[in-house]
């Protein structure tokens, strides 16, 4: 929520901050004097109660199911933290609670929103991409030790930004580590770009402390079309920036982003041989997008989702069936008469 109220305040249009909920009265006051809300509270149904057009869940992610559900039927569209929700099941009832009430369901991947990643996605949708994929491989590590540790905040020092530990601590709570912290980011990235859907997969997760979360995931992924890919997620120690690859191999061609060396290709054997030139503009953060993207789907000016609830329960898909395989040490296999009416944007 720290990056979501800003965002608002500083949109164009007149929105009027209606009622704010978190679970610490004092850091709700505050929020509430900050940015101007009529009313407050600590119990979220007296959100849903008062009937705002517009709902943010920000809150932990073990809540979003029913929070969302409640939003969505209440009439609501509705803007969703990562990590969506824990099971595949929730997520596609979600996306289907959106159709079903005529409302839009944005869960917050700011990368999906980055130009250079919108740039990636004209590339994979245009002049037929690079065909069928056949292989990819994903990888994202960043500093975020800490905050799984001891619930740390990463982004800032400001008490709004500050979880409790339970938040990402808690496998209650946080429904696991590194993976519904921060891979479920880069997940969505390359499911979106690719539009492929997990079929089965395989993995392995790590924490060198002992600690109830893991701090690292090495998974082995088969999709529903019959290819392969590897993915990777680490906890990894301070540094500039974080590291967020995507690479697929498709029938016809290749591409390669890259964000943390800043680079966009996209190789076709025969045909092109595309190297993005990289701009400050392109590179610009995401995360300021998804409140304005969302703002604009909401008012018609947009049919645009970039991150819509169908992505998040493909992402889901992979996390949950990823945690069962560690758990059980073996394959784990994606229900895929969920949301088998899904076709890819």
């Amino acid at each position: 929520m720290a990056q979501h109220l800003p965002a608002f305040a500083a949109h164009p249009d007149e929105i009027e901050p209606l009622i704010v909920n978190r679970r610490d009265s004092a850091m709700l006051r505050e929020c509430q004097d900050r940015f101007g809300f009529q009313r407050a509270t600590t119990d979220w149904q007296e959100v849903i109660e008062a009937r705002p057009d517009l709902v943010v869940i920000a809150s932990s992610a073990s809540g979003h199911y029913e929070q969302a559900k409640a939003a969505l039927k209440a009439g609501a569209h509705v803007l969703c933290e990562k990590p969506f929700v824990f099971r595949a099941d929730e997520a596609w009832d979600l996306v289907e609670t959106a159709a079903a009430n005529d409302r839009h369901l944005m869960i917050a991947y700011g990368y999906n929103h980055m130009p250079i990643n919108r740039e990636a996605r004209r590339l994979m949708t245009t002049e037929g991409g690079i065909g069928d994929i056949e292989q990819t491989s994903i990888h994202m590590a960043s500093h975020i030790r800490d905050l799984l540790r001891s619930g740390q905040p990463y982004l800032g020092d400001k008490p709004e930004q500050a979880p409790r530990h339970d938040t990402w601590g808690d496998p209650a709570t946080s429904g696991g580590g590194y993976g519904q912290g921060q891979l479920t980011h880069t997940l969505a990235l390359a499911l979106w770009l690719t539009d492929l859907r997990a079929a089965e997969v395989f993995s392995f997760m790590y924490t060198p402390e002992g600690l109830p979360v893991e701090f690292h995931d090495a998974l082995s992924v088969r999709y529903t079309n019959g290819g392969v890919g590897s993915v990777a997620g680490a906890a990894c120690h301070q540094h500039e920036r974080f590291q967020v690859q995507v690479r697929a191999i498709g029938r016809d061609g290749q591409i390669h982003v890259d964000l943390e060396r800043e680079l966009l290709w996209r190789f076709r054997p025969g045909r092109d041989d595309i190297r993005v030139p990289i701009t400050p503009e392109l590179m610009g953060s995401g995360f300021p997008s998804v409140v304005n993207d969302f703002i604009d789907l909401a008012a018609g000016r947009t049919t645009e989702n970039t991150s819509p609830g169908e992505l998040g329960a493909r992402v889901v898909e992979v996390l949950e069936a990823a945690y069962r395989s560690s758990a059980s040490r073996s394959i784990a296999t994606v229900d895929t008469t969920l949301g088998r009416d899904f076709v890819p944007a």
